[in-house]
């Protein structure tokens, strides 16, 4: 089998990793962790220049023409940079499914500018106590011509940015999912600090007044949007993981007790080749799912797969990297603790290794019976 990306792919990764190396500095990130989210206006306008963001949307929308191989692609080196850009946010969770499900009009008023990061988009797929992807407890009932949403949502990523936010609802006839204005009257954001020290927003819809307009016509619109932000995450820890271990790598190399580099004790060793092998399967996970979606082949098995190597692989290469660092690793003046977090915080998005476990048992008990 060729597991070897073509020219193209591999020209969209060298160029997100050449943009994002050039933009994300030391500096910038203490500057990022003193502030109130993770969001850099410098590091997300150059990516919009350069056509990333929307390298996985149609070209009639603006987009690259790419599909989710080349979107992961991008994400990894986000995640391999930290990059303070919500690109996985307005990417994959807002843009992506306007551009699959949305009307010419819709399209064009929020994929299209999303694009070229003239606007950021997110979507509320979390809803406290009920995990997503799980069918929505948020109401949208019918009033007159138009739709009135009740209900709660929460771990909303890059929402103090967006201008607006996909929201699933539970309605008449099945899951709907509607675009809503961040300012719309009687919606209220209430901030949530969450591990990597970024800013998501709890959302209470007290009669949210929506128009058919608004509405996102398709079937499983969420369905197809979690398998596409689970992918997206697993790009991230990708990026994540490799980086923290080749910095622990580095370290190992270089700290020096005993008078030998820590790297020639046995323990260590072990533990970075622990490590090196969490990485892999991360990264041949992701890839064959990614695959398997980019290829229109059924692929929910593989995703769950991915996003369980992922959550666990990613927890035990985090603590690796701490606690081969030992006392620097957990000084935030030393940037090996930023990749610590941020491996957690993907860790439990859209559920973590116990979820997943779940995911895959309850999906194989169904193909038995």
């Amino acid at each position: 089998m060729d597991f070897s990306f073509s020219e193209e792919q591999q020209d969209v990764a060298d160029l997100a990793k050449r943009i994002l190396e050039g933009t994300v500095t030391d500096d910038l990130s203490r500057s990022i962790e003193a502030g109130s989210d993770r969001f850099d206006q410098g590091v997300w306008d150059e990516l919009g220049k350069a056509g990333l963001l929307g390298i996985g949307l149609p070209e009639e929308v603006g987009g690259g023409g790419y599909g989710i191989i080349e979107q992961c692609l991008v994400l990894e080196q986000v995640g391999r940079t930290l990059a303070p850009a919500p690109v996985w946010a307005s990417s994959v969770l807002g843009a992506a499914p306007i551009a699959e499900f949305g009307t010419a009009e819709q399209r064009s008023r929020w994929a299209g500018p999303a694009a070229d990061g003239r606007i950021v988009l997110t979507a509320a797929l979390a809803e406290p106590l009920n995990p997503a992807p799980a069918p929505p407890v948020t109401t949208a009932t019918r009033d007159g011509a138009g739709w009135r949403l009740e209900g709660e949502k929460t771990c909303v990523p890059a929402i103090l940015h967006a201008s607006a936010v996909l929201v699933p609802a539970a309605a008449p006839e099945g899951t709907a999912v509607f675009v809503v204005d961040v300012d719309a009257p009687g919606l209220t954001i209430t901030p949530q600090r969450t591990t990597n020290g970024d800013t998501e927003g709890y959302l209470t819809l007290d009669g949210v007044a929506v128009g058919d307009d608004r509405l996102l016509h398709g079937e499983d619109v969420v369905g197809w949007t979690a398998a596409r932000a689970t992918l997206g995450l697993c790009a991230l820890q990708l990026g994540i993981t490799e980086e923290a271990l080749r910095r622990t790598a580095a370290y190992a190399g270089e700290r020096v007790q005993f008078e030998r580099p820590i790297a020639t004790f046995q323990a260590v060793g072990h533990r970075c080749a622990d490590a090196y092998i969490d990485v892999e399967g991360i990264r041949l996970t992701l890839w064959q799912a990614a695959w398997r979606l980019a290829t229109g082949l059924a692929a929910g098995m593989e995703i769950e797969v991915a996003k369980l190597w992922a959550a666990e692989g990613g927890h035990r290469v985090a603590h690796t990297a701490v606690h081969i660092h030992g006392g620097m690793g957990v000084a935030v003046e030393y940037p090996i603790h930023r990749y610590f977090v941020a491996a957690k915080q993907v860790e439990f998005t859209l559920g973590g290794a116990t979820e997943q476990r779940l995911r895959i048992g309850a999906r194989l008990a169904a193909e038995a019976v």
